[in-house]
């Protein structure tokens, strides 16, 4: 009998193992293409191309570019997309409108476009951000490219023509604000930041929702995860992030909390098992971020790592890895599948990097832990009307790859004058360690919550990547301070009760509207490196780290530096004379591996810091050591996370990158 009957008749877990052979790996992108946005569906972001080698990689140069900054009405600075590559033609969106792109992967030639006309529905919308599309085909000839657009319609498109393929959905769309079961979808309320996945025909589908710091109502649009069919564009499921009344946890979202609570959604990368047929969704926080008395209890299943099969729809496993989630903590990276080997036993691994700096480990077929994960107490809030989880899962392994808690052993050292200073301002918030809950601006005596890591992470959108020949994951994050206090919201404005923002910040409390540019301070995009003293960080270096942990062995191999600090530490007075050699970048790397190098950057400082603080250095790293071998510049800083593949005989890296003042440009890079 047929393998492809085998997988037809038999039970997922059962056909895993007669119809493929024993173990069967995550490898990684395979035959020089990259087909995901992470390279596989195990979103490793790997791939085993070694013409570009240690030996060579400081002859990369530029090989073409292709510019983003004609596609939509304004310009792209944040493009955070990653191409697919599948027979020497890259696939990516471009521009605020998202358009649908398709090039040479050799030359960089525009071989078409397409654009949807959604009117009004595309101008309001709730991320104008994108990371890219993904990919289906039949084996046969019908090549599909699946897009999702600003306004949050499923595009099913021809891959050679651009055009929409007329037999899915109503002419190539399908509608996504339909079927939520809630009669608050409106334009510019949910949408998409990452694109959809394809599993065994099904396309699934994940949302983004606005940012829920200082929201106007309790009263929020679910982001449900739904399957569709690839060939027709019908719907096949939907998995419910907030429990419904009969289903399992519904009992966690007391006082009827299920029926207005909104968020929820999966705004991350979603990662897959094709010879499982699973899929592995992780699930945001609920609404609000930092106040979650208006839905007491442990809210399933926000903030958990959710696997499913991807065909019916049928929960395999969920792990809450945070319950009650009152710092906005909630899962933004994408789950890595990787095989590992744990004191002699094969393991069919996922491994999950957060915001807390954590990585969780689990095996990817049973929902087990590969390492004990103990609930352990944490500290309780006392905001009025709030009720924080008695305790939290906390990892023994792997260690935690960045700070966390504050104390005064984490406040900047590099003399004694800056540290006393450091502790002058340290003193006027609350510390504490890991999930300690905020507090009343003014409260006790204390200005803010002085949370470490803030509401940005440690790790965020992207994430690490995974070497699946040897087990090593190589995670980027940085190590920033940020003050977060809640005030009582203003009835007019917000029926949150309370709502949270930056410790005497001016815009604290401020609820958003729809469509409103988020200040700053509220944003995250003002979680700030220079809140220290004379200007400077408030904690100690390094400020941006990339940090490789042996998955076999559950430890921490290496960490380093993530680049040079920017000019506004350099050039301080206060550090003349100081080595700043290790210091890093504060600012995440965004990390590809291939055989022998791990590549990475600056990083996007879009999400975090005061101007000027972007690089825009490519560095290529020994994975073994973290030993830098090479660096270039770029046009401007890296934006989106690397892919490379072969064509014609020749190994390119592409990545996009841009600025303030630089148009959004996808960068190919190759050797002479």
């Amino acid at each position: 009998m047929s393998t492809q009957i085998l997988r037809r008749l038999l039970p997922p877990i059962l056909c895993t193992l007669l119809c493929a052979p024993p173990f069967p790996a995550q490898q990684g992108a395979v035959n020089g293409e990259w087909r995901y946005y992470g390279g596989d569906s195990g979103t490793t972001k790997y791939s085993p191309l070694d013409q570009i080698n240690a030996a060579n990689v400081k002859n990369l140069e530029i090989k073409w570019q292709w510019r983003a900054d004609n596609f939509g009405k304004l310009p792209d600075h944040n493009w955070e997309v990653t191409p697919l590559m599948i027979g020497g033609v890259l696939y990516f969106t471009a521009g605020t409108r998202r358009d649908a792109v398709a090039v040479d992967a050799a030359t960089g030639e525009t071989l078409w476009m397409y654009r949807l006309d959604e009117g009004a529905r595309g101008n309001l919308v709730a991320r104008t951000n994108n990371r890219g599309l993904a990919y289906w085909s039949d084996g046969k000839g019908d090549e599909r490219i699946l897009l999702i657009s600003p306004g949050y319609q499923l595009i099913a498109l021809d891959a050679k023509t651009g055009r929409p393929i007329p037999a899915f959905g109503t002419n190539g769309i399908v509608d996504l604000t339909q079927g939520l079961d809630r009669d608050v979808v409106k334009a510019g309320v949910i949408g998409a930041s990452s694109p959809a996945i394809v599993v065994r025909d099904t396309v699934v589908v994940g949302a983004a929702l606005l940012a829920g710091t200082a929201p106007p109502s309790k009263e929020n649009v679910p982001g449900y995860v739904r399957g569709f069919d690839v060939r027709t564009g019908k719907k096949l499921w939907t998995f419910h992030t907030i429990a419904q009344p009969g289903e399992p946890g519904n009992e966690t979202w007391e006082n009827g909390s299920w029926k207005y609570t909104g968020n929820t959604g999966a705004w991350a990368p979603l990662s897959a098992d094709e010879e499982l047929g699973y899929v592995y969704i992780p699930v945001e926080m609920p609404t609000g971020d930092f106040y979650g008395g208006t839905r007491l209890g442990n809210n399933l299943y926000s903030d958990s790592l959710v696997c499913m099969e991807a065909r019916t729809g049928k929960m395999v496993w969920y792990y809450q890895l945070v319950h009650h989630d009152i710092w906005d903590w909630d899962i933004t990276t994408a789950p890595l599948l990787i095989d590992i080997t744990v004191d002699g036993r094969k393991i069919k691994a996922v491994a999950q990097n957060t915001k807390q700096a954590y990585t969780y480990v689990f095996d990817r077929v049973t929902g087990k832990p590969v390492w004990p994960i103990i609930e352990r107490p944490v500290p309780q809030s006392d905001v009025p009307g709030e009720r924080t989880s008695p305790t939290q899962p906390i990892p023994t392994k792997p260690p935690a790859f960045d700070r966390q808690g504050s104390s005064p052993d984490v406040l900047i050292d590099f003399t004694p004058a800056l540290k006393e200073e450091a502790m002058k301002i340290a003193a006027q918030y609350k510390m504490g360690p890991l999930y300690s809950p905020p507090i009343v601006a003014d409260s006790g005596g204390k200005k803010a919550l002085f949370l470490l890591p803030t509401h940005l992470g440690g790790a965020n959108w992207p994430g690490g990547a995974a070497d699946p020949e040897t087990g090593m994951m190589y995670v980027a994050s940085i190590t920033s301070a940020e003050f977060l206090a809640l005030s009582k919201a203003d009835p007019s404005r917000s029926d949150m009760g309370y709502i949270g923002g930056s410790g005497g910040g001016p815009a604290r409390g401020r609820p958003i509207a729809i469509g409103e540019e988020l200040p700053a301070v509220i944003s995250g995009r003002g979680a700030r490196a220079d809140n220290g003293p004379q200007g400077l960080p408030l904690v100690k270096p390094p400020w941006g780290r990339i940090t490789a942990v042996d998955l076999n062995k559950g430890e921490i191999a290496w960490t380093i530096a993530n680049g040079e600090p920017p000019d506004f530490i350099k050039n301080n007075p206060a550090l003349k004379g100081i080595d700043l050699s290790n210091t890093g970048h504060p600012s995440r790397a965004l990390l590809m591996v291939t055989k022998t190098l791990l590549f990475g950057s600056d990083g996007n400082n879009l999400w975090s810091g005061p101007p000027g603080m972007g690089g825009n250095m490519f560095r290529a790293y020994d994975k073994k050591t973290g030993k830098l071998i090479h660096e270039m510049a770029l046009p401007a800083m890296t934006t989106g996370i690397p892919m490379t593949y072969m064509v014609r005989g020749k190994q390119y890296i592409v990545v996009a990158v841009g600025a303030q003042g630089v148009p959004a440009t996808l960068v190919a890079l190759g050797l002479p």
